[in-house]
């Protein structure tokens, strides 16, 4: 490399010389002059290129800081990558231990599969003999049944013949104790084979309640998602019917309220007639008694009601403030947890309310909506703990029970929807 910028800083100053001596030497032709300019430029020509290697040699050098720079961040990058693969290469040996257990799992839940499939063939085959074993012994007992009729068709023309024969009488005595020993055993061996079929119909049982749970057991894992999405089917078009029942049991409630008001407004007008009428039929009774010297007993309370019977507006206008005091005495978020219950859920509360052992009423519901007493109480409860934020059914005793402090609000729950259901009846 030093020979080449040698020969080239060579060539230079030969051709810097040689142009300014000519360019020099051609206006004047003086040799001396132009020589001495020629050196000059000489002179100016290498410092202009040492001037210019120095600053290419600055150059390079921060050239080569910047790259070697870049090669130490490309190398650290390349430490950091590295570190990373390991990892990466480490979390791939645990995935793949992970995926073996897996695997090794699925494996053993297959082997229990196959297992339970072959346990069910093998109570199948066992319950196929046992039926046959049973047919078997019905037909035997059938037999001796058959038998044992033939036998006292015997013993009948035995009797007719002894009736007949008094003179063959003990040898016949004897024949016929022969046979009743005969029958004994045979009824003995009748009651072994009874109990035997007894202890064989006990047996079945057992072998089939363990089928019958086994079959539970596989078709309640398939059955369980398919139910809950007809609950929650069910659940949700009860709640639009109970939304849109409420919302017409809310307008007649205020058509109710405004008839009210107007018999309010009638019964005041009609008590200010009967209270002059009741003083116009007082001055009439003094003016009869006064003619009549013998007193009259009238009964003001019963001609009142023979001619005012209001008794049938006043028990309907009680009826109608009892429930609109109970529909604004209950609390808000009971309003939320009414119209949020289904009616079957509210009949389980009911149920709970009233009766003293509630659970077959409970199963019966459960058993109409397709599903469990438990889950039932389970769903109310988890309604309550929404909107209320309290659980109102005790589950920890055998019988479940409404806690006391709830009890009187559930009871007003269950007599508004009542007075509903009888309304929407009544209506329709």
């Amino acid at each position: 490399m030093q020979p080449v910028i040698v020969s080239n800083r060579f060539i230079l100053g030969i051709v810097a010389f040689s142009v300014s001596f000519g360019l020099s030497l051609v206006p004047k032709w003086d040799f001396s002059q132009a020589f001495f300019t020629a050196v000059i430029t000489v002179i100016a020509t290498y410092a202009a290129a040492l001037f210019v290697d120095k600053r290419r040699r600055n150059y390079e050098l921060l050239l080569l800081s910047s790259l070697r720079k870049r090669i130490n961040e490309m190398e650290g990058l390349k430490s950091r990558l590295a570190r990373e693969i390991e990892q990466l290469e480490n979390n791939r040996g645990l995935l793949y231990a992970e995926s073996k257990q897996i695997q090794n799992q699925i494996i053993e839940c297959r082997n229990q599969r196959d297992s339970l499939h072959r346990d069910l063939g093998n109570f199948a085959s066992q319950r196929k003999q046992i039926e046959a074993e049973v047919h078997n012994l019905k037909t035997a007992i059938y037999s001796l049944e058959q038998n044992q009729i033939e036998l006292n068709t015997s013993l009948s023309t035995l009797v007719t013949e002894k009736r007949r024969l008094e003179s063959n009488y003990h040898t016949h005595r004897a024949e016929i104790t022969q046979l009743q020993a005969q029958i004994s055993n045979l009824q003995q061996e009748k009651q072994e084979l009874e109990s035997s079929v007894t202890l064989l119909g006990r047996i079945k049982p057992q072998l089939e309640e363990k089928l019958y749970e086994l079959r539970i057991a596989i078709q309640d894992l398939e059955v369980e998602k398919n139910k809950q999405n007809q609950i929650l089917l069910d659940t949700s078009n009860e709640q639009e019917n109970l939304a849109a029942n409420i919302i017409y049991l809310q307008i007649q409630a205020n058509e109710r309220h405004t008839e009210l008001q107007q018999l309010q407004n009638e019964i005041s007008l009609l008590q200010q007639e009967r209270d002059l009428l009741q003083n116009q039929v007082w001055e009439l009774l003094q003016q009869t008694e006064t003619f009549n010297q013998e007193p009259l007993t009238i009964n003001t309370t019963e001609q009142e009601s023979e001619f005012f019977p209001f008794s049938d507006i006043l028990e309907n206008l009680d009826k109608l403030e009892a429930e609109n005091n109970t529909a604004k005495t209950l609390p808000e978020e009971w309003n939320i947890f009414l119209k949020q219950l289904p009616s079957h859920e509210i009949q389980v509360l009911k149920t709970i309310v009233e009766q003293d052992n509630p659970n077959p009423s409970i199963k019966k519901i459960a058993e109409a909506n397709v599903t469990m007493p438990n889950l039932l109480i389970d769903s109310i409860n988890e309604c309550a703990n929404d909107t209320i934020g309290e659980l109102i059914i005790e589950t920890n005793l055998e019988v479940p029970r409404i806690y006391s402090e709830h009890i009187i609000n559930v009871r007003n729950i269950i007599s508004l929807y009542e007075n509903l259901m009888t309304r929407h009846v009544a209506s329709n």
